[in-house]
C-alpha cells in the first residue's frame, strides 16, 4: 500500500481540493483508494466529495479505540474509492493522546491488504501529530500557493518535519535528544533554522542517532504542488522553496506541478461534485490527472532522487505552467467567439477580467492621446 499524506503549512491553499480530486483520479485509474480526513476539528473533506456531515467518523473511533474501525469507512459513488470522515467535534489534532495516535495509525496501516493507495488529508500547520502522519511516508505532498505567507509556511512545515524526524531518530533520554530539546526551546538562535549545522554536533554527541536520522532523511523526498496559480511566473516561487530546503534543511523536494486558479471549482462544490467529475476537461482537472499519473508512474517510497531528477521535475513543472496558461487562454477565446459563456462559470469571470483590461487599455490610450496633444500644443505656444 502506498501512503500519500497531503499537507500544507497554512489553511486556504486548496489542500482538501487536491486530496479529494487525486483520490477520484487514482480510483478512476483502477486503484483501490482510501481517502482519510485527518483534518480533525476542521473536517470538511466530505463537502468536496459531495456528502452531508457524517454521523460518525474518526472522532467516533478516537472516543472508543476498541470499536470496529471498519464501521466508519464509507463507500463512495466513485468505484474503488472509499472515504473515512473526520470529526468536527474533535478540538484539533494537537490534542490527540499518544495512545489515540498509535491506535489510529495501526488501523490505517492495517488497510494495506485491501488498499493500493491511502490518501491522508492532514490538518494545516505543524502540530506534532500532523508531522507524524506526514512522516508515515517518504513522499508526502505539500500544497502551497504563490503568496508569501503560503510559501513561507510551506517551508516552515518542511523544516518542522525534518526536525521531528531528527528528534524521533534519537533515543529517549539520550544526550542527543536533550541537545535537540534545548535547540527547540531556544528560539533565538539561527542554528535552529540551519539543520546542516546541527548534524556535525549530533554526530559528535550520538553517532548511532545521527546515522539513523541520516538514513531516514535520505528516504524523505516530499513533493510540492503549487496551487491557485494565476499566471506562469507565479509558479517560479517553487524554486525558492527548493533552494531553502536544500540549503537549510539538507532536504531534496520534487515538484509535481502547478494548478491554476479556477472559479469553476466553486460551481463544482455547490453542485456537490469533485471538479474532475463535474468538468473533466477543465484546466484544473487536467492538472490533477497529470499529477496523479506522475505519482502512479513513480517509484515506491524507498527510492532516492538524484539532482538531475529534481531539476527535471522543476523544469517540467515550469513548462506545464506555460502550456496550461496557453490552453486556458485559447479555451476562453473559443468560448467568447461561440457565445457559450454562462454566468458563474470560470470563463465568465475571465471574460469580465478581459473586458476590464480592455477598458483600462482604452482609458490609457485616451490619456496618452490627451497628453500628446497637450505637449504638442505646448510646443506650438
Amino acid at each position: 500500500m502506498r501512503i500519500i499524506p497531503v499537507a500544507s503549512g497554512k489553511g486556504g491553499v486548496g489542500k482538501s481540493l487536491v486530496a479529494a480530486n487525486l483520490g477520484v483520479a487514482f480510483a478512476q485509474a483502477g486503484q483501490r483508494v482510501v481517502l482519510a480526513d485527518l483534518d480533525l476539528g476542521a473536517s470538511n473533506l466530505h463537502l468536496v466529495l459531495g456528502y452531508n456531515a457524517p454521523q460518525s467518523g474518526i472522532g467516533t473511533f478516537l472516543n472508543n479505540t476498541k470499536s470496529n474501525f471498519a464501521d466508519i469507512i464509507v463507500d463512495t459513488d466513485v468505484r474503488g474509492l472509499r472515504f473515512i470522515p473526520g470529526d468536527n467535534e474533535i478540538p484539533g489534532t494537537a490534542n490527540l493522546k499518544v495512545y489515540q495516535l498509535k491506535s489510529l495509525v495501526k488501523q490505517l496501516l492495517a488497510l494495506g491488504n485491501e488498499t493500493d493507495i491511502l490518501l491522508l488529508d492532514l490538518g494545516a500547520g505543524s502540530h506534532q501529530s500532523i508531522l507524524d502522519f506526514f512522516l508515515l511516508s517518504g513522499q508526502g505532498i505539500v500544497v502551497s500557493a504563490p503568496v508569501v505567507t503560503a510559501v513561507l509556511n510551506a517551508y516552515v512545515f518542511l523544516k518542522n518535519a525534518v526536525f521531528r524526524l531528527m528528534f524521533n531518530s534519537c533515543r529517549k533520554g539520550s544526550e542527543a535528544r536533550l541537545y535537540l530539546e534545548k535547540i527547540r526551546k531556544d528560539g533565538s538562535g539561527r542554528q535552529k533554522l540551519y539543520i546542516p549545522k546541527i548534524l556535525p554536533e549530533l554526530k559528535k554527541i550520538d553517532k548511532e542517532s545521527y546515522e539513523k536520522f541520516y538514513d531516514h532523511l535520505a528516504k524523505l523526498h516530499p513533493r510540492l504542488i503549487m496551487n491557485m496559480v494565476d499566471e506562469p511566473k507565479d509558479a517560479d516561487v517553487a524554486v525558492k522553496i527548493r533552494r531553502s530546503c536544500e540549503e537549510y534543511l539538507d532536504l531534496k523536494i520534487e515538484h509535481m506541478g502547478i494548478i491554476y486558479r479556477d472559479a469553476v471549482q466553486d460551481t463544482a462544490l455547490s453542485s456537490r461534485l469533485p471538479i474532475i467529475l463535474y468538468k473533466p476537461q477543465a484546466i484544473l482537472s487536467q492538472a490533477i490527472y497529470r499529477i496523479a499519473d506522475k505519482i502512479m508512474q513513480g517509484a515506491e517510497d524507498t527510492y532516492t532522487l538524484d539532482a538531475k531528477q529534481i531539476e527535471n521535475s522543476f523544469q517540467e513543472a515550469g513548462l506545464e505552467a506555460e502550456i496550461d496558461f496557453d490552453n486556458k487562454m485559447e479555451y476562453v477565446e473559443d468560448l467568447l467567439h461561440t457565445g457559450a459563456l454562462n454566468q458563474g462559470d470560470l470563463v465568465e469571470t475571465i471574460k469580465s477580467q478581459q473586458i476590464e483590461i480592455n477598458k483600462l487599455r482604452k482609458e490609457n490610450s485616451f490619456i496618452k492621446m490627451k497628453l500628446t496633444k497637450a505637449i504638442h500644443q505646448g510646443y506650438k505656444a
